[in-house]
């Protein structure tokens, strides 16, 4: 049974303000109060003892969008105070208005409150992931910055065989001094990832459960714990596969359009990579993967298909291990 709210509270969420739309029932009309505050959680305190104080918690559902961290200090404040929050993604609110002309911060915030209060039958609690899980996502990013510019300073060595020794040399230390020291920095970053999940037990189980599958790494695995919250997100393997863009969808219409199953674009994009080299690497060193690969292609399946049908299986095994809190057990070796 969906819960009832009385006050539905929309944010829209920038980096220096938040404007805000309170939507409510009065006298069987809907109605809207709008104001405008700083983004930070002192605002965000002193405009809902102003505004808001009247009402009861219980009967007010704050809904914004997911704009990262520029929604922290508001997400930080609902959850210091017992607040009932609703984060969506910007995408699925924009759909959701249909034929929309013009836009201002004060028609978003607008949007907002109506999508909150029309698509209750959506509404999923948000809350706050543990603070390891933020440290991991920021140590992630930093790791994926880092081998980005070491990439970028790696293409220097390019010049080495184009030009003169004497060129190259003005710029051959530095080059090497830096690439150096983001190598370091690289090894720095993993070793505190590692640190904090060795810290957390719930953390550190899960990790362990995880990489005991054959194929999936420990940049993956901390990654899943990321993208699931510590498996707080999502119910279920079908509804990861769906997040990380692996779950094959039917295009089909009528008699005349039949069209291959297919993954959607809309997707956790790095998870999806992560778990392409994952399925490479299984094929090689799980024989049942390798076995069920060769049998497909045998078949005539398309090799990309089948290599996604190997991502969805390696999902799949994620969260049987979670399940279980056992290790990943290789039962294909007793099959006669």
């Amino acid at each position: 049974m969906k819960k009832i709210f009385n006050y539905y509270i929309g944010i829209d969420v920038s980096k220096l303000t938040l404007d805000v739309t309170v939507l409510y029932e009065s006298a069987h009309e809907v109605k809207t109060d709008y104001y405008r505050i700083e983004n930070s959680e002192k605002s965000m305190a002193q405009s809902v003892k102003k505004n808001l104080c009247r009402h009861a918690p219980a009967q007010m559902l704050f809904c914004m969008e997911n704009t990262g961290i520029y929604s922290l200090p508001v997400a930080y404040y609902m959850s210091e105070n017992s607040l009932t929050y609703w984060q969506v993604a910007s995408v699925e609110i924009k759909r959701s208005k249909g034929i929309a002309r013009g836009k201002t911060d004060k028609i978003d915030s607008k949007d907002i409150a109506f999508y909150a209060y029309t698509h209750l039958h959506k509404f999923r609690s948000s809350v706050m992931p543990a603070r390891s899980i933020q440290q991991l996502r920021l140590l992630f990013t930093e790791r994926e910055k880092t081998l980005k510019a070491l990439a970028l300073f790696g293409t220097t060595s390019e010049n080495k065989d184009f030009v003169s020794k004497d060129v190259f040399r003005v710029v051959a230390s530095t080059n090497r001094s830096i690439i150096r020291q983001l190598k370091q920095t690289l090894k720095l970053i993993e070793k505190k990832m590692l640190a904090i999940i060795a810290s957390d037990e719930k953390l550190s189980r899960q990790y362990k459960l995880i990489t005991s599958i054959p194929g999936i790494g420990m940049q993956t695995a901390i990654y899943i714990i990321i993208a699931t919250k510590g498996f707080d997100t999502f119910e279920n393997w079908r509804q990861l596969a769906c997040y990380a863009g692996v779950a094959p969808f039917p295009y089909q219409s009528g008699t005349s359009i039949k069209g291959r199953n297919r993954v959607h674009h809309l997707a956790d994009k790095k998870l999806k990579s992560l778990l392409n080299l994952c399925a490479i690497v299984a094929i090689r060193y799980d024989k049942e993967l390798k076995c069920y690969f060769e049998r497909k292609v045998k078949e005539g399946k398309n090799k990309m298909p089948v290599i996604n049908n190997i991502k969805c299986k390696l999902i799949s095994r994620v969260f049987a291990v979670i399940n279980r809190n056992t290790p990943f057990v290789n039962t294909f070796k007793f099959a006669s």
